[in-house]
């Protein structure tokens, strides 16, 4: 007895909207975190105003307000990855008894459509609210990094070792929210993949819209019009050369 292989069941069309959709989610992430030129993204530039942030921790007293910051930005990630659990069941048993999905391939014109095809497009979007999932636990456990190199930073900011811990718990900070944003687009395009279930061209055009609202939205928003007009903006701005 041979199992079915459920990449023969989909059409040229599907295997280019699944290309399109994971060249798009890889692309965008090294254009939004890694591009070496042309105008910084908001993370980029976020990754500046960390760097302040920790430059003015030294010499804040109290450093309560410091603190409940990142307590804040921890909560983000838990509640996140509570998200992506939460998101990962229900798919999950959707996978496990896919006759609801009939009534869609039927509205479709596509009753033929098999379970085992249908099956591979739900674990599509597992896969990325796993890695969405990932992420964010990552993203929390290096905040909590974070909040300990902060901790060991001395109170007089005077003291020798205090602006290299500084700097240390900046670039801390600076990992976590480029893994908090990984998490994040990982669930764009979990909903991107959602799609799928309607056809490939479908797909194809949440892809693309996907890819736009990101882009737009790391490039043209009107929140990172505000940033740039600040120090830290300039900072990104001169080493985005």
């Amino acid at each position: 007895m041979t199992l079915p292989d459920p990449f023969s069941a989909l059409g040229a069309a599907d295997l280019v909207a699944l290309a399109l959709l994971l060249c798009g989610w890889a692309g965008i992430g090294l254009w939004i975190d890694r591009a070496p030129f042309g105008p910084p993204s908001v993370t980029r530039i976020m990754a500046e105003y960390r760097r302040r942030w920790m430059d003015e921790m030294l010499t804040r007293e109290p450093r309560i307000y410091d603190a409940t910051i990142l307590n804040g930005l921890r909560q983000g990630t838990a509640f996140f990855a509570s998200t992506c659990i939460l998101a990962i069941g229900g798919v999950l048993a959707l996978v496990g008894n896919t006759d609801p999905l009939e009534g869609v391939a039927a509205g479709l014109g596509e009753a033929e459509v098999s379970a085992v095809v249908w099956q591979l497009k739900l674990l599509l979007v597992v896969a990325f609210l796993a890695a969405g999932f990932l992420k964010f636990v990552w993203a929390n456990r290096v905040f909590g990094y974070c909040a300990v190199v902060m901790s060991a930073v001395p109170n007089n900011p005077r003291a020798p070792e205090a602006p290299g811990l500084a700097r240390q718990a900046a670039e801390l900070n600076i990992r976590a929210a480029i893994n908090f944003n990984r998490g994040l687009r990982a669930m764009y395009f979990a909903l991107a993949a959602l799609t799928w279930i309607l056809g490939p061209y479908a797909l194809i055009a949440a892809t693309c819209a996907t890819m736009a609202t990101l882009w737009h939205r790391e490039f043209a928003s009107l929140s990172r019009r505000t940033m740039l007009e600040g120090p830290g903006g300039s900072q990104a701005r001169d080493a985005g050369g």
